[in-house]
């Protein structure tokens, strides 16, 4: 992956030419992220390579230090700010860019893309697959990553790919399946359950 930041670049690009395909319903859809639109989502796309550590700073004062609260009233006030047609616009004019949100690391960027990419295809029925290395890549990160809380829900199991020569973990549990749906389950996304299976006690909640 030492061409991480051009694969980056391509995942972006290959996103917005597949948002250009969007009808004005598919942008009011709802996200896999319940709280968020279509619209909403690819504003949020747009913010990593804009943000600043003191709109960070502004925006957890004004969520009162909630991460997903600023997060969510940054993405809706930019959707409401800008049509889909603009945000696909300035979401293709950064694809190369290397800025990223603070803290962040290159294979967040990716994860970014590759998981939000999910979200936005799978509630209206389209198939977008994942290219299996930068989901490995980007699976591995999110599994070693404090950030997505994977080690503490995929505690105790084991993962393994059933499209590519991966696994990872240990345990009595074990969840199989593409590797492209392992890691919405790792990101918190019950979609991931489309094709995995096994049991894992950690991810009950995923389903309530």
């Amino acid at each position: 992956m030492n061409d991480i930041q051009h694969r980056i670049e391509a995942e972006r690009l290959d996103l917005a030419d597949f948002l250009d395909t969007l009808t004005e319903s598919d942008w009011a859809t709802t996200s896999l992220c319940p709280a968020w639109t279509v619209h909403d989502i690819v504003a949020h796309l747009t913010l990593s390579t804009r943000t600043t550590l003191s709109d960070v700073l502004r925006g957890a004062i004004r969520a009162r230090g909630n991460w997903e609260r600023m997060e969510a009233d940054a993405a809706t006030e930019r959707a409401a700010r800008f049509t889909p047609t603009e945000l696909i616009a300035q979401f293709r004019e950064t694809a190369a860019s290397t800025r990223r949100s603070p803290g962040s690391k290159p294979l967040d960027t990716l994860t970014d893309a590759l998981v939000h990419g999910q979200d936005i295809a799978i509630p209206l029925g389209r198939e977008r697959a994942m290219p299996l290395d930068l989901a490995q890549a980007a699976l591995d990160h999110v599994l070693k990553s404090p950030f997505y809380g994977a080690r503490k829900r995929l505690k105790g199991t084991r993962l393994t790919a059933t499209d590519t020569n991966w696994s990872t973990g240990q345990g009595d549990n074990e969840l199989s399946g593409p590797i492209q749906d392992l890691l919405l389950l790792a990101t918190g996304r019950p979609a991931g359950f489309r094709t995995v299976t096994g049991a894992c006690p950690g991810l009950d909640r995923l389903t309530a």
